[in-house]
């Protein structure tokens, strides 16, 4: 079953995740007072997820000097608890993301290869940045764990999106 392009420039879905690390949960698509960079991940089972995290983390600083930050997966509370133990990432991270979440995002759902990768379906990567007002201004989407954003750039470009209110692109 394929997904649907996330539709630019409209709002988004409300949803809401638990997290670690927090004692409540975070919510997209509603209105707040800044714009949210979110960032799906495979999960435990990913290394290369590990790794792109892990450099996520380092840059985190400069990142939440622009925007909220959420970084979930469709991992359980204690998958992701033994991730942010194990890497002692700063971000709150979040879990639970479930297929109606991932569908309306339009991110790719994979099926696990085996018990051994993971035990139910997960997204693939997706970056998707969030207006203060909900809409969704920029999505970075892929299929597969080996295409990410390079995230010196994304912020880059981020920044100068939100300084120049720079309308979405790929609407024609």
């Amino acid at each position: 079953m394929s997904s649907a392009k996330p539709n630019v420039g409209a709002k988004i879905d409300e949803m809401s995740f638990p997290c670690i690390g927090s004692s409540s949960t975070v919510t997209i698509g509603q209105p707040k007072e800044r714009w949210t960079m979110l960032f799906v991940y495979r999960g435990k089972h990913c290394p290369r997820c590990k790794r792109f995290l892990n450099k996520l983390n380092a840059v985190l600083s400069a990142w939440e000097d622009v925007l909220d930050v959420v970084v979930v997966s469709a991992d359980t509370e204690e998958k992701a608890k033994a991730d942010k133990a194990e890497f002692g990432w700063d971000f709150d991270l979040c879990y639970g993301m479930n297929e109606a979440q991932m569908r309306a995002l339009g991110l790719y759902v994979s099926s696990p290869l085996s018990e051994a990768e993971t035990t139910g379906l997960f997204a693939e990567p997706g970056a998707f940045g969030i207006r203060p007002d909900g809409t969704l201004m920029l999505v970075d989407i892929s299929n597969g764990p080996a295409a990410r954003p390079d995230l010196e750039e994304l912020l880059d470009g981020m920044k100068f999106n939100i300084e120049n209110n720079r309308p979405e692109r790929g609407t024609a």
